[in-house]
């Protein structure tokens, strides 16, 4: 049976969303109603639905045709992935066409359910939920640009505060301004006028959702040549991409590099993207813009969540995922997470909160390559870590623990390995993931991968100055070369005079 299939976790029940969108319909099939959703299968098909509705009022009609051919191809998908459950959404050019409800009716016969055409206020409250789940907290104002409208809505940590639809979205624009970006920017700048929650997002973040932004995202990258490939928690520095921003918004992109690697079908937009991404700033002045990964569709799914669960770290809880589904044990994972936190407290070495869950995320993952080679596990451990679809994590977090993991594995003193990550690690998060590493490295060979005795370890001062690690003397086999040498490399990344010693 599709729910015993190994690799995958035992209490999931799949279900599967389509997101009829103004220019994408997209499937996507989860794992099952998660903190950390984790996707088993995903197509999308660029329909253009909204092109030309300025005009006509109506679907574009070979989109619909498209369509609805293509959604026969969708259900029989999510039956084939397993899908217990399909939940359909659509958006603005659905709710605004013409004819919008005789082409949700002829969906809803193929699809066998119910269409949920979400409103302009639905649609904002699901994006805001969607950055909302996807960062730890949010804080500022998310903006989801679509093909037909673009949601503007504040959000704070849990809080969803006021909230504004207006025809933005990339192909509305592109026909109202008849294909200028020039027009186009005098009517982003007249609709933004009336979304006066811009201003209390002054200073704060605005977080880009939708497939054009992540697309300008992917873009910019590329012309930057970004060491990492993932989209969620991308940021732009506002004034070092004011530059890229304009030449993109002249239509002037077929000469930056990576243009290529931008579907064709996308770059039409790009322009349009980024003239309501400028007007944006200019209103609001935002500290930074971050690029989520997740928006309405994933808003949807979040909402689905039992209330108990809504709160929990996402981070955690992918970390703790991927152990249990790659680690050789989860319980001494979780050991290592409260010792390593108890040593730096030994040590009088502080966390900020998003280091000590870092730091927790780091343990949870520190066994998930151990099925390698022993040349590769750090290797592995670190791409496994730096590509997965994690979310709330921040790039240079990202970093430190796919570091902390590689130091673990191949020592703490080489720097010639991972330069990539290491220029995305800021220096103090760079050291963190060292001394993590060399306590990991003393500990692996206390412990031999297996739970139970490193809650037994302590740190004792010496009358030195200096720590000792205490082994009780019912382990005291454990004791030899090979952790003594450990600590002292422990040592002298941590300045401190550190001994083994067994205790009586």
């Amino acid at each position: 049976m599709i729910a015993n299939s190994q690799g995958r976790l035992q209490d999931r029940r799949p279900l599967s969303i389509i997101d009829i969108g103004s220019n994408s319909i997209r499937l996507v099939v989860y794992e099952g109603i998660a903190r950390s959703p984790t996707v088993l299968f995903n197509e999308k098909m660029l329909a253009g639905l909204g092109r030309g509705i300025v005009s006509t009022g109506r679907l574009d009609p070979d989109a619909v045709k498209r369509a609805v051919d293509e959604f026969r191809r969708f259900r029989a998908l999510s039956d084939q992935a397993g899908a217990q459950e399909l939940y359909v959404i659509a958006t603005a050019a659905a709710r605004e066409a013409e004819n919008g409800p005789d082409f949700i009716h002829r969906a809803e016969e193929i699809l066998g359910t119910k269409i949920r055409v979400l409103s302009g206020r639905e649609e904002a409250h699901y994006s805001a939920l969607g950055v909302i789940s996807g960062f730890h907290p949010a804080n500022g104002i998310a903006g989801d640009l679509g093909g037909g409208s673009l949601e503007l809505v504040d959000v704070d940590g849990e809080h969803i505060g006021d909230g504004i639809t207006l025809p933005l979205g990339g192909l509305r624009l592109q026909d109202m301004a008849k294909g200028s970006p020039v027009e186009a920017a005098k009517i982003a700048k007249r609709e933004l006028a009336r979304a006066k929650l811009l201003k209390g997002g002054e200073g704060r973040v605005f977080y880009c959702v939708g497939g054009t932004w992540r697309n300008l995202a992917r873009l910019h990258m590329n012309a930057i040549g970004y060491p990492l490939s993932v989209m969620h928690h991308y940021e732009f520095g506002v004034e070092s991409s004011a530059a890229f921003l304009r030449q993109v918004a002249r239509g002037e992109i077929d000469k930056i590099k990576g243009i290529e690697r931008i579907s064709k079908s996308r770059r039409a937009l790009l322009p349009y993207g980024a003239v309501v991404l400028q007007e944006i700033i200019a209103v609001m002045k935002p500290s930074k813009i971050v690029v989520s990964a997740l928006g309405v569709r994933e808003g949807f799914l979040y909402s689905l969540l039992p209330p108990e669960e809504r709160g929990a770290d996402p981070l955690i809880s992918a970390a703790e995922e991927l152990a249990v589904l790659r680690a050789r044990s989860v319980a001494h994972a979780h050991e290592l997470a409260k010792w390593t936190g108890e040593s730096l407290a030994a040590f009088n070495i502080d966390e900020t909160e998003d280091e000590a869950r870092y730091r927790e995320a780091a343990c949870l993952l520190a066994d998930i390559g151990w099925r390698a080679h022993p040349e590769y596990r750090g290797m592995q451990s670190l791409n496994i870590i730096a590509h997965a679809s994690f979310i709330g994590v921040d790039h240079p977090g990202r970093a430190f623990i796919a570091l902390a993991n590689l130091f673990r594995h191949e020592g703490v003193f080489d720097d010639s390995v991972a330069p990539e990550m290491r220029t995305l690690a800021t220096p103090r998060y760079l050291e963190r993931a060292r001394l993590l590493g060399a306590l990991l490295r003393v500990v692996y060979l206390l412990s031999a991968s297996m739970p139970g005795v490193i809650p037994k370890l302590r740190w004792q001062p010496q009358p030195n100055g200096g720590l000792a690690l205490v082994i009780p003397a019912s382990h005291a086999g454990l004791d030899g070369e090979r952790p003594t040498g450990r600590l002292a490399q422990l040592a002298r990344v941590t300045g401190r005079s550190l001994e083994l010693v067994v205790g009586s």
